[in-house]
């Protein structure tokens, strides 16, 4: 039996990288075993109370800047067969989050290390850290064709390593729906500058003709670290596009914390998601593949995942910052049953292969193969 160690944010951390570890340890541990959550945190917080029927347990904290921690976190991993380590520039110490090198240098178990962003356009020392988490790592996972692509064209990573497992998702119950009136464009996710959200309020803007009306929710918190140093700015500035725009009544831009059933009803509910992100870099997206996981048409910006994963029809690539394609495309969904229709179909034919067991099972096969060769 392998015994999972996990490096990641976690909850109750509330961003992607938690999410996604919560999701893959719960489908990866099995019943008769435990995992261990090593937590990456900017600064020391209450460990707060854990599910008691969760298979993975949180052991210690990896905090910025700490090196007592660092070792804690170390000898922790090491008490595992395997480590799976989320990489994001911005969740661990130094610069460019450079403090993980470290650890994964002080590891004697492999790690499997899974790349959230693979950049376009890296800064030299982003670069040298990208190339040296991967020279540490085992096993490279990222989710995508186009990220793997970018890994060869611009990093000097040894691709004989890498694997490509797709995103996760949960399946959406649509019997969770609940009658509203109007048609009704959704985004949901940690609120910052750079979702773009106020290019689909000037799409939504266009819309206005058509009846029952269009009503756009923005479902989600402001992203800790923005709120910490900008405060509600952002959102502030939303409410205020909308006004001005004429359509501050059919905007909602709600700031809880949606639990995993208030959100499955959400989506289940959405006519469309739309994902306005001006990023050209984002190489995964949990709330796209969660989108499509739902059949729920989406519109979105040419982002890497989105390009790809919407080539087979599940939905319309617009360009970014381009509110009236985008106004466009959310027309041609919105009036027309049948491509809605035909989206939909497109969407839940490839959503078995991208279950959390599924995908689950293509992490636990890799590895096997790391344990079978660390014992030979």
């Amino acid at each position: 039996m392998t015994h999972y160690g996990f490096l990641s944010t976690f909850p109750p951390t509330r961003c992607g990288l938690a999410t996604f570890t919560e999701s893959l340890s719960a489908a990866l541990v099995r019943h008769d075993d435990e995992g261990t959550i090593v937590r990456a945190l900017d600064q020391p917080e209450e460990r707060g109370h854990q599910d008691p029927r969760a298979r993975s347990r949180v052991r210690t904290d990896l905090i910025a800047g700490d090196s007592l921690s660092a070792l804690r976190a170390t000898l922790a991993l090491n008490a595992c067969d395997v480590a799976i380590v989320q990489h994001e520039y911005g969740i661990y110490g130094g610069r460019d989050g450079d403090e993980v090198i470290g650890v994964l240098a002080a590891l004697r178990i492999p790690a499997v290390v899974v790349l959230h962003t693979v950049l376009v356009a890296p800064t030299p020392h982003q670069r040298e850290v990208l190339e040296e988490v991967c020279r540490l790592a085992s096993v490279v996972v990222v989710m995508t064709i186009h990220a793997r692509d970018n890994l060869a064209a611009t990093y000097a990573v040894d691709l004989t390593r890498v694997r490509v497992i797709p995103h996760g998702v949960q399946h959406v119950a649509l019997r969770d729906t609940k009658p509203h009136s109007g048609r009704r464009v959704v985004t949901w996710g940690l609120l910052s500058p750079g979702k773009g959200i106020e290019w689909g309020i000037r799409a939504v803007a266009q819309l206005t003709d058509i009846t029952p009306d269009v009503e756009y929710i923005v479902a989600g918190q402001t992203h800790p670290k923005v709120l910490a140093h900008a405060g509600e700015g952002y959102r502030t500035m939303l409410a205020g596009l909308a006004g001005d725009l004429g359509i501050g009544s059919s905007v909602r831009i709600d700031g809880r914390y949606l639990e995993a059933s208030q959100l499955a009803a959400l989506i289940a509910s959405a006519d469309v998601v739309l994902l306005p992100y001006d990023s050209l870099d984002q190489a995964t997206s949990g709330v796209l593949a969660e989108a499509v996981a739902a059949g729920v048409p989406v519109v979105a910006t040419a982002f890497p995942h989105a390009v790809e994963l919407l080539s087979n029809g599940a939905g319309i690539v617009v360009p970014h910052q381009d509110p009236d394609a985008t106004a466009r495309a959310l027309r041609e969904i919105i009036t027309s049953a049948a491509v809605a229709d035909r989206m939909r179909e497109t969407a839940l034919r490839e959503t078995n292969k991208t279950t959390w067991s599924a995908v689950a099972d293509r992490y636990r096969a890799v590895t096997a193969r790391l344990a079978a060769g660390r014992a030979a």
